[in-house]
């Protein structure tokens, strides 16, 4: 635990106090036996809580608060540091040390709560005296006499009844504490556990939040605000009424003027003080929902949810929230763009890569998150139609058997499979004969996909599939090269980065580190990339894909640099895609309706979503070096197999 030398260098010398400050209106009694009753119930009090204490045997063991750890408020921040949300359970709170307590606020809690903190060990018997006498006169419990350590113990082992028997339990768990705890460490538990009103538990968030800065920086008359909110928080809270608040804050500086530990000058200055509120942040909405959702369920199943609520974690995300923004405006102006073309209920899903790290850069789920947070980047499987021809001609390259330029026929062929006899067709209907793969792939013929599948085995599609992290049920059927399965953008883009870094690859990730209040690290997300695809192989289908962006159906997606990508477009139109890389970031756009209709008739990838990605990408790259993909000679071709 830190010092509170800051707070005890500036421990002023008491002047005594007259006990009718106390005992106003508790009637016609002298002050002689006034103060006679005080001290004689000073003593039954404090020598009756000495011997409770031995019998007092089924009180919860204080000793477990040396290993104590108050549930705190998880914060998810962008790469560069910058704050998108916190999540908590009931308790918002940020824990600090005694030495990042501001002097200011702890002499005027100590004021407030309890001036004789230093002094006693646990209970103040005068104060305890006092509220015998005033409980005893109303006929009730009226005045607590609770000192600073016997509040904390009834936060965290009692009931907030109030009642004789729990005092007492008070007291005597009070002088247990102060046996094990030193003063520093009771005075920074307290300040870190004590409710401020509005969801906020402890001193930093609760500074944060009536005055947006850090419990560190509060001044006198901050300090003195907050101190007067421990007894009601919410009925004077400055938010409520700015009044209450003033008058309040003023009882405090009086409290600290009269003990000597302000001067007049001080007490005048901090009334004078303009006080500049924050706002409430307790259960604020995030900044990027689509992003800091994913985190939460990343977090939750690898901590699980208790300690994603209250374990105080701090997660770095491996997005810049000014790029997740400007991804999500892209989205939203291409929604309203579609709209204006009269295709109604469309939703766009959009997540971009970088391929050396497999970082997510951005993730954007939707067209608007306000209105629905299903993340159709993460959690809609969607066919990716021709989209997913690529897998099917890299399995092959991997075989050492095909290449780019090898020939395949494109003319008609039937199959007879477990559903009857299948005549696959190209989407114009024609056929184009014998051409090599690059142009069957630009063109996105699908009668030699279907070909070249059955050539190498549907089974090496799959398993080609499942090394790049699709993990969708799929079956070694004829017409599986044309996607007949269900995918998510993020999977698409994760894939095509693989190709992209040639064959290199990491688990995408949305979390780059994660810490605890500490700075402790729970987790370590520094890529470690691993060779799972053929180099070659790779190369090689990145280099027909860039044939698609020059002189096929990925057009439209051309941007100045050198890209490969590739369209897909589902039976119906009602899925539409395009996927492409550049060296330095993969991106996946899909374009849909929730209610998987129609999007419109004769839609395709190139014509629909090309544009959107090149739009995105131009944006993304404007700032980004130019580079060239390898070629596959820089790379060893795998024997024939």
């Amino acid at each position: 635990m830190s010092s509170s030398r800051t707070f005890e260098d500036k421990q002023p010398q008491r002047r005594a106090s007259s006990g009718f400050e106390f005992l106003k209106g508790v009637g016609q009694v002298t002050g002689g036996t006034l103060l006679s009753i005080t001290m004689l119930a000073s003593s039954i009090v404090a020598g009756g809580l000495v011997g409770l204490a031995i019998s007092f045997r089924n009180l919860p063991d204080v000793r477990q608060l040396r290993n104590f750890f108050p549930s705190e408020t998880t914060y998810i921040y962008d790469v560069k540091g910058k704050l998108l949300t916190s999540i908590h359970g009931e308790a918002n709170r940020e824990v600090v040390p005694l030495d990042r307590i501001s002097p200011n606020l702890k002499r005027a809690v100590l004021a407030s709560e309890d001036s004789h903190f230093y002094e006693h060990h646990g209970i103040n018997p005068t104060g305890v005296g006092r509220a015998v006498v005033v409980n005893a006169v109303a006929g009730g419990v009226k005045e607590g006499g609770s000192t600073v350590t016997m509040q904390l113990v009834k936060n965290l082992f009692l009931s907030r009844k109030r009642a004789f028997t729990r005092k007492l339990a008070e007291g005597v768990l009070a002088i247990r504490l102060e046996q094990i705890l030193t003063k520093d460490q009771i005075l920074e538990m307290y300040l870190n556990q004590v409710y401020w009103g509005h969801n906020n538990y402890g001193v930093q968030t609760a500074a944060r939040s009536y005055f947006n800065k850090s419990a560190e920086y509060l001044s006198l008359g901050e300090s003195a605000m907050m101190a007067g909110l421990i007894q009601a928080p919410e009925e004077f809270s400055p938010f409520a009424s700015m009044k209450l608040a003033k008058q309040k804050q003023k009882e405090v500086l009086g409290r600290m003027l009269e003990l000597s530990w302000i001067n007049q000058s001080e007490y005048d200055s901090a009334l004078k003080q303009e006080i500049k509120l924050g706002r409430i942040k307790s259960f604020q909405g995030s900044a990027l929902p689509y992003v800091t959702n994913t985190v939460a369920q990343e977090l939750a199943k690898k901590f699980g949810r208790e300690t994603l609520l209250k374990g105080g974690m701090r997660v770095q995300t491996t997005v810049d929230a000014n790029f997740q923004m400007m991804a999500e405006e892209t989205v939203s102006k291409w929604h309203k763009s579609l709209l204006g073309q009269g295709l109604s209920k469309n939703q766009i899903a959009l997540v971009a890569i970088d391929p050396r790290t497999h970082f997510i850069k951005a993730l954007v789920g939707g067209v608007d998150p306000k209105t629905s947070e299903f993340n159709r980047a993460t959690q809609s499987q969607r066919q990716p139609g021709s989209s997913f021809k690529p897998f099917v001609y890299y399995a092959a390259f991997a075989t050492g058997k095909y290449g780019p330029d090898s020939t395949v026929v494109d003319s008609p062929v039937s199959y007879q499979d477990g559903s009857g006899r299948y005549s696959p067709r190209n989407y114009d209907g024609g056929f184009s004969g014998p051409m090599p793969i690059r142009t069957a792939l630009a063109q996105s013929r699908n009668i030699p996909v279907i070909k070249i599948g059955k050539a190498v085995g549907m089974n090496r599609v799959i398993e080609t599939c499942r090394t790049l992290g699709i993990m969708s049920p799929m079956e070694p059927v004829t017409s599986l090269p044309l996607g007949a399965i269900g995918v998510t953008p993020l999977e698409m883009a994760s894939a095509y980065a693989t190709f992209a870094n040639y064959g290199w690859q990491s688990p995408p990730t949305v979390i780059a580190r994660v810490t605890d209040s500490s700075g402790n690290v729970l987790l370590d997300n520094t890529p470690k990339p691993q060779l799972v695809l053929d180099p070659w192989a790779s190369a090689a289908i990145i280099d027909v894909m860039r044939t698609v962006v020059t002189n096929g159906t990925g057009k439209g997606a051309a941007i100045a640099r050198p890209s490969a990508g590739k369209t897909g477009t589902t039976s119906s139109e009602k899925d539409i895609w395009y996927v492409g890389t550049v060296p330095q970031l993969t991106t996946a756009v899909w374009v849909g309706r929730d209610d998987n209709r129609q999007l419109a008739s004769r839609a395709t990838g190139g014509g629909m979503v090309a544009p959107i990605w090149k739009d995105f990408m131009e944006k993304a790259l404007k700032n980004v070096p130019v580079e060239n993909f390898k070629s596959p000679s820089q790379f060893s071709r795998p024997k024939s197999q």
